[in-house]
């Protein structure tokens, strides 16, 4: 197994002023290039970002293209890429019965065009990725659509994607709920079935984050595990979730340490990374932090990984395959816990 590298990547939405659902911001908004000079300096290697983080949705063609090639201009000052751009579909007032699956043709039209302006984008500012999470791809009453129609819906959305761009790579991150009561293709699974059914399966895979599997009831090294067995996980966003409730976005690693082992154990064992990949971390600040440390919730996610990396790589192979062998289960549940406890 090499031991290679890790770069780590976040969205500017990860440093944010702290309003949620139930209050406004708390602290002052920071600047565009502002973040993207602290990620470089806190030490990440690129960005994600939302169609709209780049330039307004609205925005001619013209305007969005030359916008992007400055905020590429300005990545590339800071030695940062661009890891992916993911088309916002979910806050648009014609996709609130969803985007792909709404009922209304107009609305699927919108949401087609927007992702394929979407994939230009991205090509611009310097990737050939777009991550798809379908927040409003469900429904608040099973009746109000037709389930099977919508499986058909996204793989002609996916379908006349790949036909846009012939270079592109579409990744599917998924979420069993939240905004939606209930969601479409609820799991990594559910998207790896629908991959399978497009036009060009290699072209399709996924991006998973903790804490989505973690509120469908799974563990996400195992979700992560079943994408890697199909050559198909192109990206993860680190995080951490207290239970099965709202999308809580915790520093890795905060809630459950050995659940966050399992995660970098499973991605290096599996050498990812070594194609291109990256290390996302989708973590909120908490709303009490001030705002001279709104940052440290991405700095602690990234020693969080790199300490446990170095744990990860401590295990001895050998004793872990004889207590597999001789099904001693409880001398490995300790050997894990001693190790996370830095106890040799």
């Amino acid at each position: 197994m090499s031991h290679h590298e890790y770069r780590f990547t976040a969205g500017p939405w990860n440093i944010h002023s702290g309003a949620d659902p139930f209050g406004p911001p708390v602290r002052q908004e920071i600047p565009f290039a502002d973040k993207i000079k602290r990620l470089h300096e806190i030490g990440y290697h690129g960005v994600q970002f939302h169609d709209d983080d780049i330039v307004e949705a609205e925005a001619d063609w013209t305007t969005a293209e030359r916008t992007a090639r400055e905020v590429k201009k300005l990545l590339e000052e800071h030695g940062l890429v661009a890891e992916f751009v993911a088309p916002r579909l979910w806050e648009d007032p014609r996709t609130i019965d969803g985007a792909v699956t709404s009922n209304d043709p107009d609305c699927r039209r919108y949401a087609l065009d927007r992702s394929k302006r979407c994939l230009d984008l991205a090509r611009v500012i310097g990737t050939n990725k777009i991550v798809l999470w379908p927040a409003r791809e469900g429904t608040y009453l099973r009746e109000a659509k037709d389930a099977k129609l919508a499986v058909e819906r996204m793989t002609e959305y996916i379908n006349a994607l790949l036909d846009h761009d012939p270079e592109c790579l579409i990744l599917g991150e998924m979420k069993p709920n939240e905004p939606m009561d209930q969601a479409y293709f609820p799991t990594v699974g559910h998207f790896i079935g629908l991959a399978y059914r497009t036009k060009d399966p290699d072209r399709v895979g996924a991006l998973i984050e903790s804490a989505h599997a973690i509120l469908a009831g799974l563990d996400p090294s195992d979700e992560m595990g079943y994408a890697l067995a199909h050559g198909k996980l192109w990206g993860v966003h680190l995080n951490d979730q207290n239970g099965l409730k709202f999308d809580e976005d915790k520093s890795f690693g905060s809630v459950d340490l050995r659940r966050a082992f399992n995660q970098v154990r499973i991605l290096d064992e599996n050498e990812y990374g070594t194609n291109g990949e990256m290390v996302g971390f989708d973590v909120k600040a908490l709303r009490t932090q001030k705002d001279e440390v709104c940052y440290r919730h991405l700095e602690n996610s990234r020693r969080t990984f790199l300490r446990l990396l170095e744990v990860v790589r401590s295990v001895d192979a050998g004793r872990l395959e004889r207590l597999r062998a001789e099904r001693d289960y409880e001398a490995l549940d300790q050997y894990i816990l001693d190790k996370l406890m830095g106890i040799e």
